[in-house]
Parts: structure tokens; C-alpha cells; sequence
């Protein structure tokens, strides 16, 4: 009993490596898609104007997210 709980003990890591050795490498990650639609467009009017009173009022503004441009409301939109 002790020679197979020895044997199955050490062939554990060895099949976790052979199956890290098969995983195809990358040297870098893959480049993300380009799309054409305002997803990360970042609404750079009103982020000048909260900066502006911001800094009229000596305050520092630290933006964690920026916002983004409100899109315009459609019929199917409740």
C-alpha cells in the first residue's frame, strides 16, 4: 500500500508540469482589438470643467474613473 501512495504522490507534480511544458508560450500579450465605437472615449469638456472649479477652490483632483460621454437616449432605452 505505501509503494503505490509513494507512487501516486510523485507523479502528480510530474503530470502538473508536463502539462504546463505542452502550453504554447508567449512572449508578449496579444495585442487588444482596435475598435472603432467611443468605449473608453473619455468626456474631456466636463473632466475640464470639475479640474477648473477644482482648482479655483484648491482642491486636487484625483479621477479613479474618468467619465464617460452620455449617449443619447433611444425609444427601446428604459
Amino acid at each position: 500500500m505505501n509503494v503505490k501512495l509513494r507512487l501516486a504522490l510523485l507523479s502528480l507534480p510530474l503530470l502538473g508540469l508536463s502539462a504546463c511544458a505542452s502550453a504554447p508560450a508567449q512572449r508578449t500579450a496579444p495585442a487588444p482589438e482596435r475598435s472603432s465605437s467611443n468605449a473608453m472615449a473619455i468626456d474631456e469638456e466636463y473632466v475640464a470643467y470639475v479640474e477648473r472649479v477644482a482648482r479655483r477652490r484648491g482642491i486636487s483632483v484625483t479621477w479613479v474613473h474618468q467619465p464617460r460621454p452620455q449617449l443619447p437616449r433611444t425609444s427601446t432605452d428604459e
